[in-house]
C-alpha cells in the first residue's frame, strides 16, 4: 500500500503522445472508448498502469517549471534511450548528470511539453 500504482499524463494530442511513449519505451497503449475525453490506457513493462488523457486546460507557459508529478523511467542504456527520445520528437530539458553512487539521470519534454526523467542505475556514477 501507499506505493505508486497509476499515473496520468496530459496531452494536447493524446494519440501523438501515445505514439511517442510507445516508440521510446515500448509501452502498450490502447484507446479507451466511451470516455468524456480522449484517453489512452498504458501498460508499462514491469511498471505501474496509467493513462494519457486529453489536456483539460492550457499548460503553464515555458520556463515555469512543472505543475504536476514528474515520473522517471529506469532504462538499461541512458544514451541510447536519450537518442530515441530525441528521434521521436522529445526535447532535452536537463542534460545527463550523475547522482553519485546511484545512477545517471536526465530530464526531457515529451511531444506534449510534459517533463519526464530517465535514469540508468550505475553505482559508479560520479
Amino acid at each position: 500500500m501507499n506505493s505508486p500504482r497509476y499515473f496520468e499524463l496530459q496531452a494536447d494530442d493524446p494519440a501523438r503522445a501515445a505514439a511517442f511513449y510507445g516508440s521510446v519505451f515500448g509501452w502498450e497503449l490502447g484507446r479507451v472508448e466511451g470516455m468524456p475525453i480522449e484517453c489512452w490506457r498504458t501498460r508499462t513493462p514491469g511498471g505501474i498502469e496509467g493513462a494519457i488523457l486529453a489536456r483539460p486546460a492550457p499548460p503553464p507557459p515555458p520556463m515555469s517549471g512543472t505543475n504536476a508529478a514528474v515520473i522517471s523511467m529506469e532504462v538499461a542504456d541512458f544514451d541510447a534511450t536519450a537518442a530515441a527520445i530525441l528521434a521521436a520528437g522529445g526535447v532535452e530539458a536537463m542534460p545527463k548528470f550523475a547522482i553519485s553512487g546511484r545512477c545517471w539521470q536526465g530530464y526531457f519534454l515529451d511531444t506534449e511539453g510534459n517533463t519526464f526523467g530517465i535514469f540508468e542505475v550505475d553505482v559508479e556514477a560520479s
